[in-house]
């Protein structure tokens, strides 16, 4: 078992390693260099991050990163008997495959959000979820910069599942991608929905990397991960978010900027 273990470990290490530097490393470079001209009135905040503070970010991350090894490794080797992971497709059909992925991002969010919002107790977040806060103005490398014992906290997204639903080991390599592909959307810096998405049917309910960063920059409010509800239901939703959305998706805006530039 062990050796085993040691095996998952390297893999899981290596693999989520790989997603990180590649997801975050490929969006720094093509909206913090390429296109940061052109994106400028997309910006959130004017100005960039610190180079010290790309660096703090990436040293927490790799932390991270080891951390999700560790865990991935001791769930689907020492507990894989007592979970709902599997690993043949014929066990539960393709059409639930598929369903599986909508329903983790739905466990996932609920999870994130009331975990979040625990961090932001005066105690726990001086102690542990300041690490995270300490990039008021986000980069991509802040995805995974957190502090050891909330990165092991944030990974017990991968316990919960196993234990609340059956999950396809596929099915569930799928949404670790799509996972780390939105939380760099999340701390981006920029947005990329269109202009008026927040107050459509469907995009009052999605979180954007508007509202993230406005939870970065005034620490309250916006706690979500993938979606608003949770914030709209309990009252969490900083009520100058749709103004602010609005003012970085002015498309008037935007081309005056890019006029100048």
């Amino acid at each position: 078992m062990w050796q085993d273990f040691v095996t998952r470990w390297f893999f899981v290490a290596e693999k989520v390693g790989l997603r990180y530097f590649l997801v975050a490393g490929i969006a720094f470079f093509v909206f913090y260099f390429l296109l940061h001209r052109v994106m400028q009135q997309r910006k959130m905040q004017v100005k960039f991050p610190k180079l010290g503070d790309y660096g703090r970010d990436i040293i927490y991350s790799g932390i991270t990163i080891l951390i999700f090894a560790t865990m991935a490794a001791f769930v689907f080797v020492v507990l894989d008997p007592y979970t709902f992971y599997y690993r043949d497709v014929e066990k539960y059909g393709w059409f639930y495959f598929f369903l599986s992925f909508p329903l983790m991002v739905l466990v996932h969010d609920a999870y994130f959000y009331w975990m979040h919002r625990l961090m932001h107790h005066p105690k726990l977040f001086k102690a542990v979820h300041r690490v995270h806060h300490q990039s008021t103005n986000p980069s991509p490398w802040t995805a995974y910069a957190f502090h050891p014992l909330e990165a092991v906290i944030e990974a017990g997204i991968i316990l919960v599942l196993g234990f609340v639903m059956p999950v396809h080991v596929g099915a569930f390599a799928l949404f670790m991608l799509f996972q780390i592909t939105y939380n760099v959307y999340g701390h981006l810096g920029y947005e990329l929905y269109p202009k008026n998405f927040h107050r459509s049917a469907i995009g009052k309910w999605i979180n954007t990397s508007t509202a993230h960063n406005q939870h970065h920059q005034f620490f309250h409010g916006n706690y979500g991960l993938y979606t608003l509800i949770w914030d709209r239901l309990f009252g969490t939703l900083r009520s100058d978010y749709n103004e602010k959305y609005e003012r970085v998706t002015d498309s008037r805006k935007e081309a005056e900027l890019m006029h100048k530039a």
